[in-house]
């Protein structure tokens, strides 16, 4: 297969499997989305779930979130790890929030970054997710995927979200990279993989990954 005909069996495989497409984080508007990407760095979305209805049931609006104080705040997302940096981080931006955008969450990427603990990853999901607009935000899943696929030599997640904007076309990006990230946790996960089960690497995946595996399994 070329290029062109690897890309395409990858998106008919993930529509096949993936119809519809649950979204990760429970929330129920931008801002509640907002929190809980920023809450999953470095944690697994169960443990945010668990995690978040305990915080927006205290505080699901930038208003009510800066009657907590920092240390409040902590308490109750400890569980999620990193709690001290993104207690402050939930703090500083929700009185930006209503400093600057009258409460809302802006719906451009520029000034998501600009929030304090608000990276580009981050800043991607919630543009994508709340708002519609097409980005491609690249988690652990999609770089080890993208790079076992051979659709990337990409070092980093910065070269790797390069060539996914580069070879799938822009209006399935919103779909493709939480069809990727459901695809990678259930069939294609770092630890414990299982090539028989994974239908797109042992189709299409790079040479030297897959000889690395069976060399692994021998």
């Amino acid at each position: 297969m070329n290029k062109q005909e690897k890309v395409q069996f990858v998106i008919d495989t993930l529509n096949e499997l993936y119809p519809e497409i649950p979204i990760p984080l429970d929330h129920k508007d931008p801002y509640t989305l907002l929190i809980a990407v920023l809450l999953s760095a470095q944690s697994t979305d169960v443990r945010v779930n668990k995690i978040t209805p305990l915080l927006f049931e205290v505080a699901d609006n930038p208003y009510d979130m800066v009657k907590l104080s920092v240390e409040e705040i902590r308490d109750i997302i400890k569980p999620v790890g990193l709690s001290p940096m993104k207690s402050k981080g939930i703090y500083g931006l929700s009185k930006i929030l209503i400093e600057k955008y009258k409460g809302k969450v802006p719906q451009d990427l520029e000034a998501l970054k600009e929030l304090p603990a608000v990276g580009h990853k981050t800043a991607s999901v919630v543009v994508s997710q709340a708002f519609g607009i097409p980005a491609f935000p690249v988690d652990t899943h999609i770089h080890r995927l993208m790079y076992r696929w051979g659709l990337t030599n990409g070092k980093n997640v910065v070269q790797t979200e390069k060539d996914a904007k580069r070879l799938f076309p822009k209006e399935i990006w919103n779909n493709l990279h939480l069809q990727i990230i459901w695809y990678g946790r259930q069939y294609s996960p770092a630890r414990g993989w299982d090539l028989e089960k994974d239908i797109i690497t042992k189709t299409i995946g790079r040479k030297t990954v897959l000889n690395e595996y069976y060399k692994k399994k021998k």
